[in-house]
């Protein structure tokens, strides 16, 4: 029964991974049509919010006591509005490719925290698929990225601030779970985020309707149903083990930008890529207790 939870928490992470790999590639779509970085943040925070009251509504989950609902916005602040605004501003500074990439030194922040306040064993293969993450992350920033041109600085520290951001949802959500549906948390959550950037979103907007339709898949794939698939596996797997398994995001975004915007990287950023899929490998066939 537990080896078929595990197989079932890795299959919904990768599933997580899958959708939030389009965020590159649909967000330039947004950016491409004249949404600017932050009003692309705030409509993929927007929409995904509405879904996930929506969704706690209809399910009966919306019973949050109003601390805890402040406390979801509070962190909302900070792990959405500056992370969603920190990746939009990283994928048009830096490239889709790189931005996603760039995401992903999250798991070192991931398996401090998880071990700082779980006190989950960081085993050695652990450590050796961190390390393998790790050092394609930087193989990809040391090749100058994917857009053509000099490397952006404010790309990359955007891109590294997003990990940052990111890595806290996974001890904030673990920490609430056991209270709280995945839906109540987030569309408090995204209520924070939306808040934090509503000053820099001009209203009421102006979009034709394929601009819509690119902002929508934006906030139902990569926002809701990301999410979605995302708390259901970490019910059944670790913390640092959804982190790292994640990393089958940066490959597929890259994947995808790739065929969409031409984006692309030399030799040695195709190697990171490369280091980052065999670490999701690693990773997956870990069979110590969690």
């Amino acid at each position: 029964m537990h080896m078929r939870g595990s197989v079932s928490g890795y299959i919904w992470i990768l599933l997580a991974a899958l959708l939030w790999s389009l965020l590159g590639v649909l967000s330039k779509f947004c950016l491409q049509a004249g949404v600017a970085p932050l009003e692309t943040a705030f409509w993929r925070a927007a929409l995904g919010c509405a879904l996930f009251f929506l969704h706690a509504g209809l399910t009966g989950a919306l019973r949050v006591r109003p601390l805890h609902a402040l406390a979801f916005m509070a962190f909302g602040v900070w792990g959405v509005g500056v992370f969603f605004g920190a990746m939009q501003y990283s994928i048009k500074l830096s490239g889709g490719a790189t931005a996603v990439v760039l995401l992903y030194t999250a798991p070192v922040w991931v398996a401090v925290f998880s071990r700082l306040l779980f006190r989950e064993r960081i085993t050695g293969r652990k450590a050796t698929a961190i390390l393998a993450a790790l050092a394609g992350t930087a193989l990809v920033c040391l090749s100058g990225g994917s857009l053509p041109g000099e490397p952006s600085a404010a790309g990359i520290a955007c891109g590294l601030l997003a990990g940052l951001c990111y890595a806290t949802h996974y001890p904030f959500y673990r920490w609430w779970q056991p209270r709280y549906g995945t839906a109540a948390i987030y569309a408090f959550m995204l209520l924070g985020g939306i808040l934090a950037l509503t000053p820099w979103v001009p209203l009421p907007p102006h979009y034709n309707p394929t601009t819509w339709g690119w902002l929508s898949a934006l906030g139902l794939l990569t926002c809701y149903l990301a999410y979605i698939c995302y708390g259901q596996g970490l019910q059944k797997i670790s913390l640092v083990r959804a982190a790292v398994t994640c990393h089958l995001e940066p490959v597929l975004g890259t994947l995808w930008v790739w065929l969409f915007w031409d984006e692309t990287f030399p030799p040695t950023g195709w190697l990171g890529g490369a280091l980052v899929l065999a670490a999701v490998a690693l990773l997956s066939t870990d069979s110590s207790r969690e």
